[in-house]
C-alpha cells in the first residue's frame, strides 16, 4: 500500500504517570496519595521494619522503556514521615529511533526521611535515554539517594556503540542548590575508555546522602573490600559516593554495603535490605 507523502509514521509509545504521597500518623507512616496513569504502579505498601518506615516497590509492568515512552514519577513525604522506595529489578531502556524520557520529582518535608533506592538502569546500545530528577528538601529533611547505570549489556557482550544516555539531577534544600549534575554519554564516545572517563567500565553509580559522618566512619567506608573502583567525599551537609564497575552486581553490592554502614549512623536505624533485592 502506498501512503501519502505527508502521512506520519510512528511507533506506539507509553505515557505513564505515578504520584505518591506519605504522611505521619502517630507512630506510623501511611500512604496519603497513590495515583497512576498508564503502566506504572506500586505494590502494596510494606512495613518490614515496623510502622515507622513505609516501603513501596515501584513497578513498570511492560518491563522496558522504548522510543517515545515517557515515565513521570513524583513522591511527596510529609513532615516526620519516612518512605523507602525501590524497584523489583533493572529498568531496561531499549534501542530506539527516538528518545524516551523519565522525570522524577521528589519532595521531602522537614523532619521527614526519603530513601530512593532503585535497582540498576540498563541502557541498551542504540537506546536514547533521557532522565531528569529534581529533589526538594525542607528544613532538616533527610535523603538517601542512589542510581546505577549500565551502558550496554555485558552478559551478552554488547558494547554501548550507538545512541545516548543523558541525565539531569538537582537537589535543593529550602530553595538553595545543594547538588547540580549533568551527564551525557553518546555511543562509542571516547570517554567510555578514557582514563578520565569510564576507563573501560560499563557501569557507574552514585550515592548521595544528606548529613556528615566521622572521619573514622569515612575511612571504614573507603576500606570496604569490593572489586569496584570507588571513593567517597564529604561535602558540607552532603556525602557523595561514586564508583566504576565491570558489572552491575558489583556496583549494587558496594552501594548496599555503604547503605548498611551509613544508615545506622545518619538515620539511627539498622539497615534491613528489602526482600525484593534477593529475588
Amino acid at each position: 500500500m502506498n501512503l501519502p507523502a505527508n502521512t506520519a509514521l510512528f511507533t506506539p509509545s507509553w505515557h505513564a504517570e505515578l504520584a505518591l504521597g506519605y504522611g505521619r500518623f502517630g507512630d506510623s507512616t501511611r500512604p496519603t496519595l497513590r495515583r497512576h496513569l498508564g503502566p506504572l504502579r506500586v505494590q502494596k505498601h510494606l512495613y518490614a521494619e515496623g510502622p515507622e518506615v513505609c516501603q513501596h516497590i515501584i513497578v513498570h509492568p511492560p518491563g522496558g522503556i522504548a522510543g517515545g515512552d515517557r515515565l513521570d514519577i513524583s513522591a511527596s513525604v510529609g513532615p516526620d514521615a519516612w518512605a523507602q522506595l525501590t524497584s523489583p529489578g533493572a529498568a531496561k531502556w531499549y534501542r530506539a529511533a527516538g528518545p524516551a524520557y523519565q522525570t522524577v520529582e521528589l519532595k521531602v518535608a522537614a523532619g521527614a526521611t526519603l530513601e530512593w533506592l532503585p535497582q540498576e538502569t540498563i541502557v541498551f546500545s542504540a537506546a536514547q535515554a533521557e532522565i531528569s530528577t529534581r529533589i526538594e528538601l525542607e528544613g532538616d529533611a533527610r535523603l538517601f539517594y542512589w542510581d546505577m547505570v549500565a551502558l550496554g549489556r555485558m552478559a551478552s557482550g554488547e558494547r554501548f556503540e550507538r545512541g545516548h544516555f543523558q541525565s539531569h539531577l538537582d537537589i535543593r534544600r529550602d530553595g538553595q542548590l545543594l547538588w547540580h549534575e549533568r551527564q551525557r554519554i553518546v555511543g562509542d564516545d571516547g570517554l567510555l575508555d578514557s582514563p578520565i572517563g569510564l576507563d573501560g567500565n560499563p557501569v557507574f553509580a552514585t550515592f548521595l546522602v544528606t548529613g556528615e559522618i566521622s572521619a573514622e566512619l569515612l575511612d571504614t567506608c573507603r576500606s570496604l573490600p569490593n572489586p569496584v573502583r570507588g571513593d567517597l567525599t564529604q561535602l558540607p551537609g552532603l556525602l557523595v559516593a561514586r564508583c566504576l564497575a565491570a558489572e552491575a552486581l558489583q556496583a549494587r553490592g558496594w552501594l548496599i554495603e555503604l547503605w548498611r554502614l551509613l544508615r545506622p549512623a545518619l538515620l539511627g536505624r539498622e539497615a534491613l535490605a528489602p526482600r525484593i533485592w534477593s529475588t
